[in-house]
């Protein structure tokens, strides 16, 4: 089977170890050094790594006393999102120019559809490259893209030549490139999903396009259509400009983990202002508040309530909050608390990006 023409032209730019490459531009003296960012040595989770960096093995999400284990002069610097917003609104800016289909996936990447574009270039992968060159020219920072047909493809394909590369994947070759993809890679497919595949013999999209439909819908239900169509390059969701937000959220990581309840409800509460603040300013309301609470231990909880209104102000939300944290006994001591928004009353709005906050 053959893909059928028209195909749409979409290209994924995710820029190179951004958060890190922002720091690094904006202090020459961090250039060419292993910096991350977020966390110490003693305390927090890494937010992001220069590519110096992940060169001895520090990720994102790590901790830092792990991290600084792996690289001993690695530097930390405290993260600055207003900055990264600030850039980031940057190369949006130069998005824009090429098309109006841009959508945002966090400050850091987005999808760009340039099937129609307003330079009337019909090549996408030229596109790519003009605008990857306009982000080192302008910004003096590096991106690198991904080109095909869909969503899916053109985000796999921005990861194959990084940092600062690109990587088209023409019609002709999409097949192929699905038969030779590890399933690890599919939408969808998360830890337990592949180890499940793994088990049954599906290592590569090959193995998986041998499985019918009937087949993948009893061994994965409904996702099953999904994996079948996908692995044949069947992925039709558009590039949407509009996102619907889905939460809002406000959370902070402490440098001393705690115990009491007492200590708890005053970080709640500092929280809890931040994300009135949050709301208000995106005019937004919500009828589930959740409490997340990461334990010393790395384990995480949540506790959810959905009220029958919505609700913005702290007033409204934080006793509710309180609720939840006395609802059952904690289990260890805390390093994190949080609060968000879910069910919220958005139809169509601009995306808001909720980034993690330390305490440093």
């Amino acid at each position: 089977m053959e893909l059928q023409p028209p195909f749409r032209k979409i290209i994924h730019v995710d820029m190179d170890a951004f958060y890190a490459s922002v720091e690094q531009l904006d202090n020459p003296d961090l250039r060419g050094k292993p910096v991350a960012v977020g966390g110490n040595e003693i305390r927090g989770v890494v937010s992001a790594a220069s590519y110096e960096a992940r060169k001895f093995g520090v990720r994102s999400a790590m901790s830092g006393m792990l991290a600084k284990q792996k690289c001993p002069h690695l530097i930390f610097v405290p993260p600055r999102f207003s900055r990264y917003k600030e850039i980031s609104a940057k190369i949006r800016a130069i998005f824009y120019e090429y098309t109006d289909l841009v959508e945002p996936l966090s400050l850091d990447e987005a999808y760009l559809d340039v099937t129609e574009n307003k330079k009337g270039n019909p090549s996408a992968s030229m596109i790519a490259i003009e605008i990857r060159q306009r982000i080192y020219d302008e910004l003096e920072l590096r991106a690198s893209a991904g080109i095909s047909i869909n969503k899916f493809i053109a985000k796999v394909a921005s990861d194959i030549n990084k940092p600062n590369g690109q990587k088209t994947i023409n019609p002709e070759e999409v097949l192929s490139f699905l038969e030779e993809l590890s399933v690890t890679k599919f939408y969808g497919v998360g830890k337990v999903t592949a180890a499940k595949m793994h088990n049954l013999g599906i290592f590569k999209g090959k193995d998986l396009k041998q499985k019918s439909m009937e087949e993948l819908t009893r061994l994965f239900g409904k996702s099953g259509a999904h994996y079948y169509n996908i692995v044949r390059g069947i992925h039709n969701s558009e590039v949407k400009p509009n996102r619907v937000r889905k939460s809002i959220a406000a959370e902070r990581t402490f440098n001393e983990n705690i115990s009491s309840e007492v200590f708890m409800i005053e970080r709640l509460d500092k929280i809890a202002d931040e994300l009135e603040t949050r709301m208000i300013s995106s005019k937004t309301k919500g009828k589930t508040i959740t409490l997340k609470i990461k334990y010393s231990d790395f384990m995480q909880q949540t506790r959810s309530k959905t009220t029958s209104f919505f609700m913005q102000s702290k007033a409204e939300f934080l006793p509710i909050i309180k609720e939840l944290l006395y609802q059952e006994k904690l289990q260890n001591s805390v390093r994190l608390l949080g609060i968000s928004f879910s069910n919220l009353d958005t139809v169509k709005k601009e995306p808001v990006f909720v980034q993690l906050k330390f305490d440093f």
